[in-house]
């Protein structure tokens, strides 16, 4: 038996006025999208970083900051937020859900080792975050004060650390440095007090001032010490000699096999920003890291410059976080 067929029912009045609205609705709302969008940036941006005014991330951050003004058109104000290993910083710009005009220029301190550091974080450093690329890598120095602790380099500090370890103590200024010493510690069978800073530049006033007598120091602070005289370099933490210290000796080269920490920086937006806007970011960090005199400058300061899609930055701090993991657990670090 076959079905009547019944005839489509008219539309009931205005229907179709509401559904062109809607319809109009949608394509402005999308377009109004497009257009801040595009727009972006229209007003100064703000840059976070966790660490003191004059520490080796914050100079690279202002250098950085001076770059993407140029591509931007707005001024990138640098924000200092130093303490927790710069927790503070990121937990600023966690709370900034969907601003894409705060950014948080970061080490792996927050997005790879404080997790394993502290027992509770104030934000989550995968969920609460928009990756942007990646900047660079660097090493870390162990540096000492000349006048204080007279050793001719690493051979000579090893036989007086191995001949009474009390008499040491050593600074770090942030998680990679915390780390390295208590690594360094580790792979010399040693009992060494370690005291964490704000920051590097606090620890090295320390360490001139002698209440300490070594620091793990980021490079990019290190170096210009070095140069000066202010400051002698025994060690490198990298894999390899770095080419701004040739001269210095890895910790592998100095006995202690398997040395190896090294860090990185990296560009983050609060989470649920617009993907294009955090792609348009990306290609001015990518832009950034081309130009020969911020390469330059990143090197001399002991950096490595090192680009990344924002995908790329988000594997990295998946893999680094489980890197650092197993390095915190080596440490024989209890988190705080």
């Amino acid at each position: 038996m076959s079905r009547l067929l019944h005839p489509p029912r008219p539309p009931r009045p205005g229907t179709r006025r509401r559904v062109l609205q809607g319809g109009v609705a949608s394509a402005l709302a999308l377009a109004g999208i497009a257009r801040a969008q595009d727009a972006w940036p229209s007003r100064p941006l703000r840059m976070l970083v966790g660490y003191p005014a004059g520490s080796g991330i914050d100079a690279t951050a202002r250098q950085l900051a001076r770059q993407l003004e140029a591509y931007a058109g707005q001024p990138v104000i640098v924000d200092n937020r130093a303490g927790a290993l710069g927790n503070l910083a990121a937990q600023a710009v966690a709370a900034a859900v969907g601003d894409p005009y705060t950014l948080l220029f970061t080490p792996n301190s927050t997005h790879a080792a404080n997790v394993h550091l502290f027992k509770k974080l104030p934000f989550d450093p995968v969920r609460d975050f928009s990756p942007v690329g990646s900047v660079a890598e660097l090493g870390f120095v162990l540096i000492c004060d000349p006048k204080a602790l007279k050793v001719s380099g690493m051979p000579e500090l090893l036989q007086q650390l191995r001949r009474d370890p009390a008499k040491f103590i050593y600074g770090s200024g942030n998680a990679t440095g915390q780390v390295s010493g208590a690594v360094f510690a580790n792979k010399l069978g040693l009992e060494l007090l370690g005291v964490p800073y704000k920051g590097v530049p606090p620890a090295i006033t320390d360490l001139l001032g002698g209440r300490i007598q070594l620091v793990f120091a980021d490079a990019t602070l290190a170096i210009p010490m070095i140069a000066a005289g202010r400051v002698q370099a025994l060690a490198v933490t990298s894999r390899t000699r770095m080419a701004a210290l040739p001269n210095v000796p890895t910790m592998i080269e100095s006995g202690l096999p398997g040395y190896d920490l090294t860090g990185w920086f990296a560009v983050f937006l609060p989470a649920k920003v617009a993907p294009a806007t955090v792609d348009k970011l990306a290609g001015y960090v990518q832009r950034a890291l081309k130009e020969p005199a911020l390469a330059a400058f990143m090197r001399g300061i002991g950096a490595e410059p090192v680009a990344s899609t924002p995908e790329e930055l988000r594997q990295r701090v998946l893999s680094e976080t489980e890197r650092w993991g197993r390095l915190i657990k080596l440490a024989g670090i209890e988190p705080e």
